[in-house]
């Protein structure tokens, strides 16, 4: 409005700080170069946005906002999640930039988007996570999908993954385990000193084993069971539904 020399009076400029204080994103209306209104809209925050954002805080987590809104709407939307970082009126290359530059702090980045203007950030990031509900294009971007578009979604995959890798920590374990006792013995170190020769069958067998114990080590993923957090999060939340 400035740009084309419309004056926006001084009543006008508080009403867009007020909505801005509100989490909401003011729109001026001018008819015959006078302004005339303004129109204040807003996205509706995800059920259980706060009570993620605080898990992901008690799993050493660090959220960031990065939003093309307004610095007013971004700060009142952060206070009202939990966020305490937030980097507003970002273009979309911006965004990508900051995940770019997170990631020279020697920081691992995964960053949750649904609209076109994350996509750059999704493929830059190094897990790029989509809401399922939003575009094909982010989709298409994000190396995880949370297809019920359900914000708790990624709590579950932030700790399946980490299951995921400590049972590869284990399987090395064990692999490494029998590789070093075994290996050794079967050569015969033992044998000048205490005549031990290790059969070859049982040698083979431990070798058996080892590839046995690193495979049921790796199916006992399928018992996997979401955190009981999110479950006392879910009972909450219907809980307040039903008031």
């Amino acid at each position: 409005m400035v740009e084309i020399g419309i004056h926006i009076p001084v009543e006008a400029s508080e009403i867009l700080t007020e909505t801005e204080r509100m989490a909401q994103t003011g729109i001026v209306v001018s008819i015959d170069r006078e302004v005339t209104g303004i129109v204040a809209i807003s996205d509706p925050l995800k059920p259980g946005a706060r009570e993620v954002i605080s898990l992901l805080k008690s799993m050493k987590v660090t959220s960031i906002m990065v939003t093309g809104d307004n610095w007013g709407t971004a700060n009142a939307i952060a206070q009202e999640v939990g966020i305490d970082t937030v980097i507003a009126e970002a273009k979309p290359d911006q965004k990508a930039e900051k995940v770019k530059e997170l990631q020279m702090s020697s920081l691992t980045v995964a960053m949750v988007g649904d609209g076109i203007n994350d996509s750059p950030a999704l493929v830059s990031a190094d897990v790029g996570i989509a809401i399922g509900a939003g575009t094909d294009i982010a989709i298409e971007a994000a190396d995880i999908v949370l297809m019920k578009s359900n914000l708790e979604d990624v709590i579950t995959a932030i700790d399946l993954s980490r299951k995921t890798f400590f049972r590869i920590s284990m399987n090395y374990v064990w692999a490494l385990g029998y590789n070093i006792i075994c290996i050794p013995i079967a050569a015969g170190v033992l044998f000048p000193f205490t005549r031990f020769r290790l059969p070859p069958w049982i040698a083979g067998a431990a070798m058996a084993a080892s590839s046995v114990s690193v495979v049921c080590c790796s199916l006992l993923l399928k018992n996997y069971r979401r955190p009981k957090k999110l479950d006392m999060l879910r009972m909450s939340e219907v809980v307040h539904y039903m008031r």
